[in-house]
């Protein structure tokens, strides 16, 4: 997809993104503690069934399920030789289920390790493994890069860099924050919209955080700073963790969707669902902006 044919869809409505992928894969078996990415190139058939829903839902971006499948990530499983194989074949999983009538995102995110001073990842490492994925993501077709649930400025800054240089791709990206737009390892989300537009990132803002009642702030926050499409995909609230360690999200379809309204109103461009959401969250959604 060309740069100037996102803008304009983002200038004509409200653009559509998928929900959840982990907790959904969560529900269909997929165990904690393992390697995402590789139980679901071992399960297309689960990945398949959701995204094709979400398609039907009306999303008009589905994200592929190429989450952590970095260098850095993989080894930690034992997989760093897998990723060419693991982002192609996951691309291809979405392409398929997208079947045309829908774009589909090469997805990244951070790598679990900090960034130095605090932690040991140096700039030059990390931005050496956003390429090598982002290389593999763009030969299997991806239609945009999407860089989501990033910690902080200086990381989401990285991802974008990565992503301009290997391509001329459509580059999303988005941060989670706290309630009051603080990024978890440095900077906030006025910082973040304003640097991240002016690096060349195509639309900007947060995902994952907390639920779409707690981000009118936030969303204003962003709008002042932005010149760029403002991104908004929100867990289904705030979950409360059971006794074996799951979270659960209690926000129905509805409740998200009159919440969700509220944030568009107040300049959210581009609206989807994270952790917790489901294709009927999204069907609520395309409701709301595609009628």
């Amino acid at each position: 997809m060309e740069k100037e044919a996102f803008q304009r869809l983002a200038k004509e409505r409200v653009i559509l993104l998928d929900g959840a992928t982990g907790s959904n894969m969560a529900k269909a078996g997929m165990p904690r503690n393992c390697c995402p990415e590789a139980w679901i190139m071992e399960h297309k058939q689960e990945i398949t069934e959701l995204q094709r829903a979400y398609v039907g839902a009306g999303a008009d971006i589905i994200y592929a399920p190429t989450f952590g499948a970095n260098r850095i990530s993989l080894a930690k499983h034992g997989l760093a030789n897998e990723i060419e194989r693991m982002n192609r074949t996951l691309v291809e999983y979405a392409k398929e289920a997208a079947d045309g009538k829908t774009l589909v995102a090469g997805d990244i995110t951070t790598t679990g390790e900090i960034l130095e001073p605090v932690g040991d990842l140096t700039e030059e490492d990390l931005l050496a493994v956003y390429r090598e994925q982002i290389s593999y993501l763009v030969q299997a077709g991806a239609d945009l890069i999407i860089a989501e649930t990033l910690l902080s400025v200086q990381e989401a800054k990285i991802a974008v860099r990565a992503a301009l240089d290997v391509c001329d791709l459509p580059v999303m990206c988005t941060l989670t924050v706290r309630n009051d737009g603080r990024c978890l390892f440095g900077g906030d989300m006025r910082e973040a919209v304003t640097e991240l537009q002016e690096l060349g990132a195509s639309a900007a803002g947060i995902n994952c955080s907390a639920g779409p009642e707690q981000l009118g702030d936030v969303v204003r926050m962003m709008k002042d700073a932005a010149s760029v499409p403002v991104i908004v995909k929100p867990n289904a609230g705030l979950p409360t963790i059971t006794d074996s360690g799951e979270a659960v999200y209690h926000m129905e379809p509805a409740a998200y969707g009159k919440a969700m309204e509220k944030l568009v109103s107040l300049g959210a461009d581009i609206i989807g669902g994270c952790c917790g959401t489901t294709p009927e969250f999204i069907k609520v959604l395309a409701d709301l902006v595609k009628h």
